[in-house]
C-alpha cells in the first residue's frame, strides 16, 4: 500500500510568486533593524533622554498600529498587488523624508518620515503574510509562513551591518577620549552644532538611498504579473466580518499574545546597544552582538520550520517561550559577559513566535483572513508602547543606563523584566492553543 503523499509546503506553480513576495520580507526587516540602533543614535546626537530616544520605536511602530486596518480594508477591495505597490511608494517616500528632515534639524521630522515609512510597512506585512499562507495547502501554511520569515532576518542583519559601517561608525557625537568619556558632553555649543549637522547628515544618507533602491523595487513589481485569489464582492460590511473574527478566542488571544511578543522583540532588541555601553562597550562594537542575535534567529526560524512537521506549534511555543523566561532571568540577574549572551540567546526563542501566533490565529478564517491580518499587524504596536515604558525604567535614576540599583542589579539589567512578563503572555497562548484551542 502506497504512503499518502505529505502536502507540499510551497506547490511548484505559486513557487515564483512565493519568491517574490518573500523578497518583501527581507526589504522590512532592513527597515526595522536599521532603526533599531537610532534609538541610541539619536540620544546622543540630539543629547535627549531614554523617553525621549524612544519615540522612535513609538513613531515607527506606531505607524503599523495606524495604517494596517487601512491597509486591510485596501487589499480587500483592489488586490494584494495593489496593496504591495501602494505600501512601496509610502515606505520610498518616507526614506526620502530623511532628507529635508536632516536640513532642518528637527527630531519632530524624523519621527514624522519614520512614521510614514511605516504606513508602507503596514501595507506590506498586511498583504504579504496573508498572501503566503494562501499560496498552498491549508496544512502547511504555518510552515509556509514560517519559511517566508526565515528570510526577514537576512534582510534585519543587512540592515544592522548598514548601520554600524554606515552610520555609528560615522559618528562624532560618539567618540570616546582616553578615558572613554564623551567628547561630544565636553564641546562648546557651536562645536557640538557642527557636529550635529555633521551626524544628522550621516543617519540621513542610508535612508535616502533605502528609498531610492524601493522605488527600483517598486517599479520590477508593477511590470511582473502576479496571481490574485478569486474573490467575490458578498455585500457584507467591514463591522460584520470584524465581529466575527473577535469571537473567535484563538484569534482575541493571538492579537494580545502577538502584541506582547513583538514589544519583547523590540525591547531586545533595542536596549541590547543599552545594556552593552554599562559593560564598556560603544554602540558600533556592540553591532556584532546584535547581529549575532539576528544570526541565532534565522537559524531558529529554520530549525522551528523543520520542528513545525513533526511537533504540535502550541506546545513547541510554549517551549520556546519558557526557554525565553530562563534566558531573561540571565540577562536581569547575571551581570558581566554572560548576562549579554543571555539577551543574546533570548533572540533563538523568539524565531517562531511571530508566524506562529500568526497563522495559529488566522488558521481556518479564508476571507475574513484580511481583515484578521490587520489586526494581528496592529498588535506591532505593542514595539512602540514597551520599549518606551523601558526607557522610563531607564530613567529612574538619571540619563544612564546604571544610574541606581533595583533587586541588587543596574536599571538596565531590571528593565528587562518587561520582556520576560511578555513571554509569559506568549507561553500562556502556546498552551491554551493546544490543550483548549485544540490547534
Amino acid at each position: 500500500m502506497t504512503k499518502p503523499k505529505s502536502p507540499s509546503v510551497v506547490p511548484k506553480d505559486l513557487l515564483l510568486p512565493f519568491v517574490l513576495i518573500t523578497s518583501l520580507f527581507a526589504l522590512w526587516g532592513f527597515a526595522n533593524d536599521i532603526t533599531n540602533p537610532m534609538v541610541s543614535a539619536f540620544k546622543k546626537v540630539l543629547e535627549l533622554n531614554n523617553v525621549q530616544a524612544s519615540w522612535v520605536q513609538m513613531a515607527f511602530y506606531g505607524g503599523y498600529f495606524t495604517m494596517a486596518l487601512p491597509a486591510a480594508i485596501f487589499a480587500k477591495r483592489y488586490s494584494y498587488k495593489k496593496g504591495i505597490l501602494l505600501g512601496l511608494a509610502l515606505y520610498a517616500l518616507g526614506a526620502l523624508l530623511f532628507y529635508p528632515a536632516a536640513a532642518y534639524e528637527q527630531f519632530v521630522f524624523f519621527l514624522l518620515a519614520l512614521y510614514i515609512l511605516t504606513f508602507g510597512l503596514a501595507f506590506l506585512e498586511t498583504t504579504a503574510n496573508p498572501y503566503i499562507l494562501s499560496m498552498g495547502p491549508q496544512e502547511t501554511a504555518t510552515q509556509r509562513l514560517n519559511l517566508a520569515q526565515a528570510f526577514n532576518p537576512i534582510g534585519a542583519l543587512a540592515g544592522l551591518y548598514a548601520a554600524q559601517n554606515f552610520i555609528l561608525g560615522s559618528l562624532q557625537s560618539d567618540d570616546l577620549d582616553a578615558n572613554g568619556n564623551a567628547i561630544y558632553d565636553t564641546l562648546s555649543a557651536g562645536a557640538k552644532a557642527g557636529i550635529r549637522s555633521a551626524d544628522l547628515m550621516v543617519i540621513r544618507n542610508p535612508y535616502v538611498i533605502l528609498g531610492l533602491a524601493v522605488i527600483g523595487i517598486f517599479v520590477l513589481i508593477a511590470v511582473v504579473k502576479m496571481p490574485e485569489n478569486n474573490e467575490t464582492d458578498t455585500g457584507e460590511s467591514i463591522g460584520t466580518a470584524i465581529r466575527r473574527i473577535f469571537q473567535q478566542a484563538k484569534f482575541r488571544e493571538g492579537v494580545i499574545a502577538q502584541m506582547f511578543y513583538v514589544g519583547a522583540q523590540i525591547m531586545c532588541w533595542t536596549y541590547i546597544y543599552q545594556y552593552a555601553e554599562t559593560l564598556g562597550i560603544d554602540n558600533r562594537s556592540a553591532v556584532p552582538y546584535a547581529m549575532t542575535a539576528l544570526g541565532i534567529f534565522l537559524i531558529g526560524r529554520w530549525v522551528c520550520t523543520f520542528l513545525l512537521r513533526y511537533v504540535n506549534s502550541g506546545k513547541l511555543m510554549m517551549y520556546f517561550a519558557l526557554l525565553a523566561i530562563v534566558f531573561t532571568l540571565g540577562a536581569i540577574f547575571v551581570e558581566g559577559m554572560m548576562g549579554l549572551y543571555s539577551l543574546v540567546m533570548i533572540s533563538f526563542c523568539m524565531s517562531l513566535m511571530f508566524p506562529t501566533i500568526y497563522g495559529i490565529a488566522l488558521e481556518g478564517m479564508g476571507e475574513d483572513a484580511k481583515y484578521g491580518a490587520a489586526f494581528l499587524i496592529m498588535a506591532i504596536v505593542g514595539g512602540a508602547i514597551m520599549p518606551t515604558a523601558q526607557g522610563m525604567i531607564l530613567d529612574i535614576g538619571g540619563s544612564g543606563y546604571a544610574d541606581t540599583l533595583i533587586l541588587g542589579v543596574p536599571e538596565v539589567n531590571f528593565s528587562f523584566v518587561l520582556p520576560m512578563i511578555c513571554f509569559m503572555v506568549v507561553g500562556l497562548y502556546g498552551y491554551r492553543t493546544y490543550r483548549i484551542h485544540e490547534v
